[in-house]
């Protein structure tokens, strides 16, 4: 059992408890005060803002072992910034140790400070995309962030960034560890720790699930006043079912809701090829198999700096399980594949990418865009959402290995997944017989033999789809980002200029092998 410590909060009189007799202060739990020990008694310092309810499973008093070692959820900090908010819970374990379990990519890493050997560079001196020496160790920059605290409950070792922004980086190396350098105070305070899933924390006292929890999360679309049900505890866009508008939540549901309006050429009929709700087994990686429910779905395409090259279109499915996070099912015209955000970078060298091991070799680096959305997401959907995209592929015996690499502004991340069987992918979300013809992507001429006119006329059908479907997709997607974007727009002028160079729009390499993620661990 913990020594606990108990004071009464020097503003409203209200009993301040504290587990470990090294924190540094609190938050009144009833007036919202922050306070500071000094000795046995507590100093107000400020006022905290109210949580924004993000509808987290996680809360205070949450138990759980990580790697034997049982912890105790005892304090959270709410940071803002301008994608939305994200959460970091300090964890105290049994033995006095403090930890930090706070969000990266729609899942979870366990984080510990740490006194950095040697100097540490000035979070505002670096880029995204950098390589840097911090703690004797060469880190990749993932990410740059300009944050404030918006608000704290519970008790915390250090005194959090009270007043004021602060900036922000997130480091990753080719152990899978994440570094943060937090700018808050003088030197910046560093902390290194490690992906975690939370079924592997055993954690016990989590709030309702969120069937229950998010079931009352409901608004009000501001375009067309149609109403939006709002089902996972992450969603920071949701796209409105009616009118198709996007719908900014980051900040919080309320009364002036930031939103914009996307038109498709498909009209309010077109539907993605696997209906968003629908839930599907797959076996993704070398975990068992899990049901994934489709939460998301984008359709992007590449934009070619030469007017005469091809351009490609791809579709991503936001898949999303309880306790295995998120993942994305990438439908392009080389076939289908799956990846998701890791948390540590790969080993780059020249046009080779080693992960775990293996070599990746580099086939396309270009930039790309989003067209159109449906659902929900985890991250801040935006218009005109721009990326520079780097693709790999696995070498020899694991060539069905994918790898890339996606920049957004100030935010590197990377994705690794395999490649899918069409036929796996229909089995799994139970796609009608007569409509998984249209899932097909990797198909092959075939060799002929006994049954060569019967090959032959498949073959001869999947061409004159392929004709049909590029024919139609360069007029329709031309048509949508016109829509999307405006007739000036990049967007729409690259689209036409492709369109006219003769050929179709479909380069022969197919697609992305990533997927449109723009939310990072902070």
């Amino acid at each position: 059992p913990q020594r606990a410590y108990r004071a009464l909060c020097p503003n409203c009189g209200a009993p301040v408890d504290f587990a470990s007799p090294a924190s540094f202060g609190a938050v009144c739990s009833f007036c919202r005060s922050t306070l500071v020990r000094e000795g046995d008694a507590l100093r107000r310092i400020g006022l905290s803002a109210e949580l924004f309810d993000d509808h987290s499973p996680l809360r205070l008093g949450v138990t759980g072992r990580l790697q034997g070692q049982a912890f105790t959820l005892v304090g959270r900090l709410q940071y803002a910034y301008e994608g939305g908010t994200w959460n970091e819970w300090h964890a105290l374990f049994d033995n006095g140790r403090s930890g930090w379990l706070s969000e990266d990519n729609g899942r979870h890493v366990f984080a510990f400070d740490s006194d950095a050997q040697g100097d540490v560079p000035a979070v505002a001196t670096l880029h995204a995309g950098d390589r840097v020496l911090v703690d004797g160790r060469v880190w990749s920059v993932a990410s740059l962030t300009r944050a404030r605290l918006l608000a704290a409950e519970g008790e915390f070792p250090r005194p959090p960034a009270a007043h004021g922004e602060f900036d922000v980086a997130d480091l990753r190396n080719e152990q899978g560890e994440v570094g943060t350098l937090d700018a808050s105070s003088s030197p910046p305070q560093w902390s290194v720790g490690r992906s975690v899933a939370l079924p592997e924390l055993a954690l016990a006292g989590l709030a309702d699930t969120p069937e229950k929890t998010l079931r009352g999360r409901t608004l009000d679309c501001p375009s067309c006043g149609a109403a939006l049900t709002v089902t996972l505890a992450s969603t920071q866009s949701i796209v409105c079912g009616q009118c198709q508008s996007v719908v900014d939540v980051s900040q919080g549901v309320g009364a002036d809701l930031r939103h914009f309006r996307q038109a498709n050429a498909g009209g309010l009929d077109h539907q993605p090829q696997i209906p968003l709700g629908s839930t599907g087994t797959l076996r993704l990686g070398r975990g068992e198999a899990v049901p994934w429910q489709v939460v998301g779905y984008l359709e992007r395409c590449d934009l070619p700096e030469d007017g005469e090259d091809e351009q490609t279109f791809w579709r991503e499915y936001l898949l999303w399980n309880r306790t295995e996070g998120f993942a994305f099912l990438v439908d392009a015209e080389d076939g289908w594949s799956w990846v998701v955000p890791i948390t540590g970078a790969p080993q780059v060298r020249g046009d080779i990418a080693r992960l775990d091991g293996i070599d990746h070799r580099r086939r396309y680096t270009y930039a790309a865009t989003t067209t159109y959305v449906l659902g929900e997401f985890y991250w801040r959907v935006r218009r005109d959402q721009r990326s520079t995209n780097t693709d790999y592929a696995g070498t020899g015996a694991h060539a069905h290995r994918r790898l890339n690499r996606e920049q957004a502004g100030n935010e590197v991340t990377w994705s690794a997944g395999e490649t899918l069987d069409a036929a796996t992918v229909a089995a799994a979300f139970r796609i009608p017989a007569a409509q998984r013809a249209a899932l097909q992507r990797d198909t092959a001429p075939a060799a002929m033999g006994g049954s060569g006119i019967a090959k032959l006329l498949i073959v001869l059908a999947v061409l004159v789809l392929l004709m049909t479907l590029m024919s139609r997709c360069s007029r329709d997607d031309c048509d949508r980002l016109r829509a999307t974007f405006g007739e000036a727009s990049t967007e729409y002028q690259e689209c036409v200029r492709s369109g006219r160079s003769g050929g179709g729009v479909w380069r022969s390499g197919g697609g992305s092998f990533g997927g449109g993620s723009f939310g990072g661990h902070k």
